[in-house]
């Protein structure tokens, strides 16, 4: 499968920064996109009003707070950056600009059936690619009009009547565990609450669901997990309070995969001892890698001496972390392989596709498979034009592999303000802390 690009910023790409010498900085990061996102639905519902404390500021949280407000609530940004949500009636008549955020086009549908009134949903061109069948199909199951033309993706218009029975539904949600967290973040305002149960050959990036269920514990909703693929939200209401959002633990990869490339130390501030965020994974991964990693009151602290080793591995937990496996790959000394993400076709982009491309485009030996990816060691890596296929996460990646490589240009450095609006700067900081 061929993958298309047509960024606006092709014709200005960022040239990446060589590594100079070995790193030793330290790098605060902004809060997490995954749980911000989540806390902001659960406000919008909650009875009282919330305070999320150290949120993510991106396009992605901006796309959500749009969205809630369309919908009644109201979000005041203090001027530390915190959000103050006060909620109301959700509203009809809104309509909802998606962009490219999954958490958008599947958080907010199930919360727009309490709307007495249509909601439409719309994004950007790439939006419209991706699966949302799930969703549509959920919240028909559920008693609630859609009408999407028969296409099961973006555009579509819900038609809410202001109440929602809920009861039992079954999806299969192999694409994306987006499609559960969805429906469990609004579940406890349906009269019978949900028992929702996946059927399907497999099922995504599990961690996601468990911080699901864990930030609705944490706000007083009764939630359990009676079989593996099975959950069930008890109808109540949605707690409010002061709550701290953690550092973006996923968005850690790139600069963490960076003391790797260039050798050195990089630290991360304020990473949490325990916590549901899949980026938590790196720990372990990068250490199989050829990393030294200490946790102690400073943060987490890796340290690498630029030699850097290949993995056999399936990221089936955490699919978001194999853009910055894969570019360590392309500099390893071995051959890895990456298992258990083929739902990652249906991201921002065909993540698989565009990798293989990108890696094979600069000299790398990368080969597709049904469920990822096989790379192997290449001597003949050079500079070239890195795309990045309106994905931020392809575009950490070629930084990534810029360290070291001279002459790598990623196409849209700026297509990273989905989670991290200040990615190219805090990269040349951590270069300049040498």
């Amino acid at each position: 499968m061929s993958v298309e690009n047509h960024s606006p910023n092709a014709v200005n790409p960022w040239l990446a920064p060589v590594a100079a010498g070995p790193l030793n900085a330290t790098v605060a990061l902004p809060g997490s996109k995954s749980l911000t996102n989540r806390e902001l639905v659960l406000s919008a519902l909650a009875t009282e009003p919330t305070l999320l404390t150290a949120p993510l500021h991106s396009r992605d949280s901006a796309l959500m707070t749009d969205a809630l407000r369309s919908l009644g609530a109201n979000i005041d940004v203090l001027e530390n950056g915190d959000f103050l949500i006060t909620p109301g009636a959700v509203l009809g008549g809104a309509k909802i600009d998606c962009g490219l955020a999954g958490t958008v086009m599947r958080f907010v549908p199930p919360m727009s059936t309490l709307a007495n009134g249509d909601v439409f949903f719309d994004g950007d061109a790439a939006a419209r690619r991706r699966p949302m069948h799930t969703t549509v199909d959920s919240l028909r199951a559920l008693g609630v009009r859609v009408e999407d033309a028969g296409t099961g993706s973006l555009p579509f218009t819900v038609k809410g009547t202001g109440i929602v029975r809920g009861g039992e539904v079954t999806i299969d949600a192999s694409a994306s565990s987006q499609f559960v967290s969805g429906l469990l973040l609004s579940a406890a305002r349906f009269e019978q609450g949900l028992t929702l149960r996946h059927q399907g050959e497999h099922l995504p990036s599990l961690p996601h669901i468990e911080m699901t269920l864990d930030t609705l514990n944490k706000r007083g909703v009764k939630v359990s997990n009676p079989e593996p693929t099975v959950w069930r939200v008890e109808p109540g209401p949605i707690s409010g309070g002061t709550i701290a959002i953690e550092p973006d633990l996923s968005n850690a990869g790139p600069f963490l995969a960076a003391a790797m490339v260039a050798g050195g130390s990089v630290t991360i501030p304020g990473w949490p001892e325990g916590t549901t965020q899949v980026g938590d994974e790196f720990d372990g991964i990068l250490q199989q890698m050829g990393a030294s990693i200490v946790r102690d009151e400073r943060g987490l602290t890796i340290t690498g001496n630029g030699e850097i080793h290949g993995i056999t591995i399936d990221l089936s937990i955490g699919g978001e972390l194999t853009p910055v496996i894969a570019a360590l790959a392309a500099l390893a000394d071995s051959p890895t392989v990456i298992s258990g993400v083929a739902h990652l076709r249906g991201h921002e982009t065909d993540r698989l596709t565009a990798l293989a491309t990108e890696i094979n485009r600069i000299g790398g030996i990368c080969r597709e498979t049904a469920d990822g990816l096989e790379i192997d060691p290449s001597a003949n890596l050079h500079g070239a034009l890195w795309q990045s296929y309106e994905d931020h996460r392809m575009a950490t990646a070629g930084a990534i592999i810029g360290l070291r490589l001279a002459g790598i240009q990623v196409e849209d450095i700026e297509t990273t303000s989905k989670t991290m609006p200040d990615f190219a700067n805090m990269w040349t900081k951590m270069l300049e802390a040498n």
